[in-house]
């Protein structure tokens, strides 16, 4: 165990780890949604942005970690940062679905087209599938997506801080 510690205490090898951790994450929210037909709810897919992020920013740090390895390493923190902020969009999105609090308008929204016209109301009905924000569509031992979601945000941000401050520089 140590030596994997030291292995991914290297900046390159740390961002390549994130890259494949959140390819991974991402795989499985594209699987829910495309394979099991589980459709995300918008805070769901705010939530995936910042796994982009880090799919970006852990991309650029692996290309760059032997050339510029102090750029590198300020990447791979910037991933840090992204862990933090999908982790506080899940907390947000799991206080919506335990009804700690309401969620955004864009929530289920229920904006209707405008009083009488019926024929833009028929294409509104026909072609909108609204998912709430507060009911969760799946859950593994009592726990949603979201919550996982949270967890490896929290775990992950955690985790890359304490193996940037190893100082490994490649």
């Amino acid at each position: 165990m140590k030596q994997l510690f030291t292995l991914l205490s290297q900046t390159r090898l740390l961002a390549v780890f994130l890259l494949m951790a959140s390819a991974a994450v991402l795989g499985t929210a594209y699987i829910s949604q495309y394979v099991f037909h589980y459709d995300p709810c918008v805070l769901c897919l705010y939530q995936r942005k910042p796994w982009w992020a880090v799919i970006v920013l852990s991309f650029g740090a692996v290309l760059l970690a032997t050339r510029q390895p102090r750029l590198a390493r300020g990447l791979v923190a910037l991933c840090a940062a992204a862990f933090t902020v999908g982790a506080g969009i899940a907390l947000y999105h799991l206080g919506v679905e335990q009804q700690w609090w309401t969620g955004t308008q864009a929530c289920g929204d229920t904006t209707l087209p405008a009083a009488g016209d019926i024929e833009a109301m028929k294409a509104y009905l026909a072609n909108r599938n609204i998912v709430r924000c507060d009911v969760p569509t799946w859950k593994l031992f009592g726990l949603s997506m979201t919550a996982y979601n949270l967890m490896a945000s929290s775990v992950l941000g955690l985790f890359t801080v304490v193996m940037l401050r190893c100082r490994k520089s490649h």
